[in-house]
């Protein structure tokens, strides 16, 4: 195999420095399977990394992108095989491993899930993490008992990739669904996408008392910090609070109050380390009764591969709404 163009990321001293570059397969961290990739996505996780805003790769250099979709080129395991359709998310590629910025990856077998036919590779990567990890909390919800007629629930981040998937997922599944935003111009697209209430985050006083007014049948929370203590203290009795993300703050300030008189549980969501049929079930839901009824709306944006790294430093702001989609090859 000849060279092929790849999007890698170096530590020079104490800076990152991120570019397209020329690499052979061999440059790639080993793996089993070797992918030619058609489309990956754009993660707040992928634009940390490629910017040096947080601590990602654990090890340099490496190629970003944390999600891939593309065809089997070679496989030394029995469960792929050459032209097969398939995908890699939440497996700590940019991480520990090379990713899917690149012509080609080469992957570990255990991290390739076959595409759902019922999927394209653009849909795949459209949904990505994101959507990926959506899914995970509604599962989770759902296996500790989440019902519509706990009430409504609300949705943190909302204009994320997550929380935008959260919130048509939760639709589609017949909840009420609350979107707690701070970017109240985008009150059509989240009512497009399901939302059949808007919060303005700046004008919500969030309270840390050990228990508030019971409000919310459960929430998905992409923010963490004083929201996540909040969420807690306002969820009714046996409802479910999954934690997502941390852009508001890694620390919590909470009591053990809504866990112990109202038996609200908390759910750490996991998107990377999990047992096999979980990540399994969660794409075929995916491609089934969660797939999202609105997922050109969602993901509006498709790049050309030449284009990636200018749209990370609009993560960073966070001034994006919705997806991302990298087209690397559109052909397969």
């Amino acid at each position: 195999m000849n060279d092929f163009n790849a999007f890698r990321i170096h530590q020079v001293d104490d800076n990152i420095q991120a570019k397209f570059e020329r690499i052979k397969l061999n440059d790639l961290t080993e793996g089993e399977v070797v992918i030619k990739v058609a489309y990956s996505g754009v993660n707040y996780k992928d634009a940390l990394a490629a910017t040096g805003k947080g601590k990602i790769l654990r090890t340099y250099p490496l190629v970003g992108g944390i999600d891939l979709s593309g065809v089997i080129q070679a496989s030394t395991d029995a469960r792929f095989v050459e032209g097969d359709k398939v995908l890699v998310c939440g497996a700590q590629l940019s991480e520990l491993y090379d990713g899917g910025y690149a012509e080609y990856a080469r992957v570990k077998a255990d991290s390739v899930v076959p595409l759902p036919s019922e999927l394209t590779l653009w849909d795949a990567m459209a949904i990505g993490t994101a959507g990926y990890t959506a899914a995970i909390a509604m599962q989770r919800m759902e296996d500790n008992g989440q019902v519509p007629e706990r009430g409504p629930i609300v949705v943190t981040g909302a204009t994320g990739g997550v929380g935008s998937f959260a919130i048509n997922m939760l639709a589609k599944l017949g909840y009420e669904v609350h979107a707690l935003t701070g970017k109240m111009e985008q009150a059509d697209y989240l009512h497009a996408i399901g939302a059949t209430t808007l919060i303005n985050r700046h004008e919500t006083e969030m309270l840390q008392r050990p228990l508030d007014k019971a409000q919310w049948g459960g929430a998905v929370d992409n923010v963490g910090g004083k929201t996540l203590s909040w969420l807690l203290s306002t969820t009714v009795p046996w409802g479910n609070v999954a934690s997502i993300g941390l852009a508001g703050g890694f620390k919590l300030n909470a009591t053990v109050m809504p866990f112990i008189l109202r038996g609200v549980s908390l759910l750490g969501i996991n998107s990377v380390e999990m047992p096999l049929s979980v990540r399994d079930k969660a794409w075929q839901r995916l491609a089934t009764d969660l797939k999202p009824s609105q997922l050109e709306r969602i993901a509006p944006r498709t790049i050309d591969f030449d284009n990636l790294p200018e749209v990370f430093d609009d993560y960073i702001a966070g001034t994006v709404t919705g997806r991302t989609v990298v087209k690397i090859d559109d052909t397969l």
